[in-house]
């Protein structure tokens, strides 16, 4: 042995002997510096650093040879930055438990040689930073959890070494990497959570490596990850003999189900969210798998429900599929039951066959029609109950009220009508929303018996209580302040009389009133709750002065109310100051006269050189020169509103000049002409535009939809007015989605200026300014396109309904008597689209999207409709023109997502028939006899456009080359093949090679998105492909 080694040994042995001369309770206070928050002094004791095992201190165990063996300090709101290696000393501990604390910091690589640990719990608290390699040391481990913190790489490799781990619990961190290369290294475990986590790849991941772990493992929870490729198919599904749970939720899996029939232990099977498809196997349904939870909702699966002969089941969840025919004619022993968003056609008596005693019920979303029938005695353990959105009629039975575990009820966008039953007011409801049926009668709070009365509460539980739009009359009643836990209170749009009872104070939680367009009269009452963010009480008879502390709320609110004063009164001016005044205003008076006088007369030298400059442009205009102008919102005699006529060109890219909306002769007359009977020699305003660039066709983006379009240097700007033509201006019905984010009248819609954006196969785009301010964005929608009012209602709600950062929001709808006022009325975005930025040519006002940009516009907008899927909302309309890009880092907005639900079947079809003609229709739509947006032709649209964010090149170009001309993804999907695919890229973004394989990367995404539409991903996996794109 050499002096080297000799030296390295020695030194060894006595940093060894050092630290075995340490008493373990030296480690224990060192540990403890790092603790800075012990709220209740649990560790106070922890002083003495001189014990080799102070097993009186809190969370400290001992061996029998008087080493400290355990260290558990679980739940005790402990804050700080933990130390690892303070205590690599303790070689004796077998358990190490810090969960549900609030500490934080990094474990450090010298944590790995405690070779003794058997248990280590870390999870919820804010640890970070990578998985230490070293921790593969610890081959005592048996259980390991980590979950619920902030790490971040991958689970370093060597896990086999662990072979004594039964547990690994890794969920709700930020761990990514392949799942099958880190399944493959676990052997015996028996407990896998890998959830809420961003690992990646397939799970078929072979014979050989699900044989690892297969033949153990009882819990396996992959849910929320990045996983794609295909389902376990037969063969490696059935080597999961013990498996009692699988949790695969939430991630772009697709396939078809196999056979279950080889797992006799599985209990909870949850694959919702992902792309499967195909029918339900019946075995799943059957007694041949003691399932207890069947979780198959948010996929593809189509055809009918089989039939629910399982003894074991009690939770079914099969929402947001494509099933259809009627509902189950039993349920065996399920008592939660979630069949919504589907397209099952049944009559809603069938319910009545369900023997089991149910507890969670819904069936929204549905085809389903007939009258609810009476409650029976198997139904008396009901806590929640869903029927929205259907076609239920009749009333409501009396025998609803004979439950008392009923929490939640929700009847909404039905046709149910008569009077709703008082009982229904006593039972210990949270959440009651009858809103959008015919009900009628008054609304009656009081029992029948005064025993029953009694018996309630002074605070009922009752925390939502939505009425809206139905046909209620009479007054409210004054036990309404018996509901002292409401929150949101909403009687909107019904016909109830008589003053407001002042028992509303008593509400002292309430956060939302809504009792607009009803009856009410006299005062409102005062000390209304201080909780209040939304309050809306116009169009009512109340008088009197508004009291003081709603005087924060807009005045929009209280419009509609004749005899309703604000009741603030102009300050005085003292005399000093009138004195003052009408010395400067007699001063001022004179440099007013001459100042306006000059102005006139710029003005009108001005008018003159602009008339003559313009004059000639407009001869020949017979229907202006006889001063007979038409006007978009009074209509022609005829009743018709102005021609809406569509050409799927980019000769409908519209300029945003104003219009008289209100019909008045303007001498420089603006309005775009597109009726057939124009004389040839009109000028045609797309004229106005640059140039289509050499070898472009000029259908690339359809209309725009903001107003910041490249505008005539020659079209006049002149005020207009959106005047809403009805009889009474007020007569028709304006409804907002969110009267908390904005409110104003009928009349100030009618009398702000408007100017055009452009137009859409819906309709007519409008910006319009309010008197204070605030502009909207004002679709007047097509004639003969719209769905009868009661559907047009219901669906709007749903599109309303969509809350996201990265969606244009609905703000409100306006119904008028008249077919031709449709109104949709949405923020206006200062903005423009991503057709601008594509293909605007000379003069450019901006600079060439760089690929960092263009890859960030792609992956915020299959984010938002990520949230629209997940939602089962198609865009049903997704182009360039309806993706606005605001701000200085260009974020992505979504417009006009969803429309299609407003449509009759005429106006999809033209829809879709525009997606067509600009290239973004999907080829299942095509030949489809009656063709309906859809989650997947989105998806198709969506790589179109990343294929134009790549090319700079417009979807319906046609484009020349060695094999003939083709259209835009025939090309790209040519020179990919053809192993050129760089050369199609943007030279603007092609330049260097510094992204290149990123580019590589989107365009490979972009092929994958307009695959045929079984093979074609969901947004979902584009969505987490696009993120893991790098830059």
């Amino acid at each position: 042995m050499t002096l080297p080694h000799i030296l390295t040994l020695l030194l060894l042995l006595a940093c060894s002997s050092g630290s075995d001369s340490e008493p373990d309770s030296y480690f224990l206070v060192e540990f403890k510096k790092g603790i800075k928050v012990d709220p209740g002094n649990f560790i106070s004791s922890w002083n003495a650093s001189n014990l080799d095992c102070p097993s009186g201190w809190t969370g400290i165990s001992c061996s029998s040879d008087g080493r400290v063996s355990g260290i558990a300090l679980d739940r005790l709101g402990l804050a700080g930055d933990i130390k690892f290696n303070t205590l690599t000393g303790l070689y004796m501990l077998l358990n190490l438990t810090l969960s549900g604390n609030n500490f934080t910091g990094r474990i450090a690589p010298t944590f790995g040689s405690l070779g003794s640990v058997q248990r280590l719990d870390l999870s919820v608290n804010s640890f970070y930073g990578p998985i230490p390699g070293r921790i593969n040391d610890m081959y005592s481990l048996n259980y390991l959890n980590l979950s619920r913190n902030a790490f971040t790489g991958g689970f370093p490799s060597g896990i086999h070494n662990l072979q004594q781990l039964k547990s690994l619990d890794l969920h709700s961190n930020l761990l990514w990497g392949d799942i099958g290369q880190l399944l493959s290294e676990l052997k015996n475990v028996e407990y896998v959570d890998l959830s809420y986590n961003r690992f990646f790849g397939r799970i078929s991941i072979g014979e050989q490596n699900v044989s690892s772990i297969a033949n153990t493992v009882q819990f396996l929870s992959l849910s929320h990850n990045k996983l794609s490729g295909e389902f376990f198919d037969a063969d490696s599904i059935k080597r999961f003999r013990n498996l009692r749970v699988l949790d695969l939720g939430d991630n772009a899996i697709y396939g078809q189900l196999p056979s279950f029939d080889s797992l006799p232990n599985l209990k909870v099977l949850r694959l919702g969210n992902n792309m499967l498809f195909g029918s339900i196997p019946q075995e799943l349904l059957e007694n041949l798998i003691p399932l207890e939870e069947l979780d198959l909702s948010g996929n593809g699966f189509t055809g009918y429900i089989p039939e629910i002969n399982s003894t074991t089941i009690t939770s079914l969840n099969l929402s947001s599929n494509h099933l259809s025919g009627s509902l189950p004619s039993s349920l065996g022993k399920c008592i939660r039951l979630d069949l919504s968003r589907n397209m099952i056609d049944d009559n809603i008596s069938a319910v009545q066959n369900w023997e089991t005693p149910l507890e969670f019920l819904d069936l929204s979303s549905n085809n389903l029609w007939g009258g609810l029938p009476n409650m029976t005695s198997q139904t008396e353990s009901l806590t929640t109950l869903r029927v929205s959105n259907n076609s239920l009629t009749g009333s409501l039975p009396s025998l609803l009220g004979g439950f008392t575990n009923l929490s939640t009820v929700d009847l909404s966008l039905n046709k149910l009508h008569g009077e709703i039953p008082s009982e229904i007011f006593m039972l210990s409801l949270s959440y009651l929303n009858l809103s959008g049926n015919q009900f009628d009668g008054s609304i009656n709070l009081r029992s029948s018996a005064v025993n029953e009365l009694l018996a309630v509460s002074l605070l009922q539980p009752m925390e939502y209580l939505d009425l809206s739009d139905n046909k209620f009359i009479g007054p409210l009643s004054p036990e309404i302040g018996n509901m002292g836990k409401l929150k949101w209170l909403s009687l909107a749009r019904n016909s109830l009389s008589g003053q407001l009872p002042s028992e509303l104070s008593k509400l002292t939680f309430l956060e939302y009133l809504d009792l607009s367009g009803n009856n009410f009269s006299g005062p409102i009452p005062k000390n209304l709750s201080q909780k209040l963010i939304g309050f809306n009480v116009s169009y009512n008879n109340l008088s009197g002065d508004v009291p003081d502390d709603l005087k924060r709320f807009p005045r929009s609110f209280f419009e509609g109310n004749p005899s309703l004063h604000w009741g603030s009164k102009p300050p005085k001016v003292d005399e000093y100051a009138e004195d003052k005044s009408r010395i400067s205003n007699n001063s001022a008076r004179v440099a007013i006269i001459v100042a306006s006088v000059g102005a006139a007369v710029m003005i009108a030298f001005v008018l003159i050189a602009y008339y003559r400059l313009h004059s000639r442009d407009y001869r020949g205009k017979s229907a202006f020169s006889s001063g007979q102008r038409p006007s978009l919102f009074k209509f022609h005699p005829s009743g018709q509103p102005p021609s809406t006529l569509l050409s799927f060109s980019n000769s409908h890219l519209l300029t945003s000049n104003s219009r008289s909306l209100s019909g008045e002769q303007t001498e420089f007359p603006t309005e775009i002409v597109e009726h057939s009977s124009v004389p040839s020699n009109t000028p045609n305003l797309m004229d106005t535009y640059p140039a289509t660039p050499p070898g472009r066709k000029s259908n690339s983006p359809d209309s725009p939809t903001i107003s910041s379009l490249p505008r005539s240097i020659d079209a006049p700007e002149q005020p207009v007015r959106l005047d809403v033509y009805s009889p009474d201006r007020l007569a028709g019905e304006l409804l907002f989605l969110d009267p908390s984010a904005i409110a104003f009248t009928a009349e100030e819609l009618s009398r702000a200026p408007a100017e055009v954006l452009g137009r859409s196969s819906h309709g007519t785009l409008y910006k319009a300014t309010l008197d204070n301010g605030h502009m909207l964005t004002v679709k007047w929608l097509r004639v003969g396109l719209v769905k009868n009012k009661k559907e047009f209602f219901k669906e709007v709600k749903k599109i309303g309904s969509m809350k996201h950062s990265g969606i244009v929001p609905l703000r409100a709808y306006y119904w008028g008597l008249r077919e031709q006022e449709r109104l949709l009325l949405a923020d206006y975005v200062h903005g423009d689209s991503l057709a601008l930025h594509l293909y605007e040519t000379t003069p450019r006002r901006y600079s060439p999207l760089s690929f960092r940009q263009r890859l960030k516009v792609a992956v915020d907008v299959a984010r938002c409709l990520s949230y629209l899927h997940d939602r089962g909302l198609p865009h049903g309309n997704l182009k360039p023109s309806n993706i606005l890009l605001t701000g200085p880092d260009y974020d992505a907005l979504l417009a006009d997502y969803g429309l299609h639900r407003l449509m009759t079947p005429a106006g999809i079809a033209e829809q879709i028939l525009n997606l067509g003609a600009l290239g973004y229709r999907a080829p299942e739509l095509e030949n489809s006899p009656k063709p309906m947006p859809s989650l997947k032709a989105d998806v198709y649209a969506f790589g179109v456009i990343l294929m134009e964010l790549l090319t700079r090149r417009s979807a319906g170009d046609i484009i020349s080359g060695q094999s003939g001309a083709v259209d835009l993804t025939d090309w790209v999907r040519l020179c990919d093949q053809e192993g050129r695919g760089m050369d199609c890229i943007d030279r603007d973004i092609s330049a260097g090679e510094e992204h290149s394989r990123a580019m590589d990367e989107l365009l490979e995404v972009s092929l994958r998105c307009i695959l045929l539409v079984n093979q074609r991903p969901n947004i979902r996996q584009v969505f987490d492909d696009l993120c893991s794109i790098s830059v």
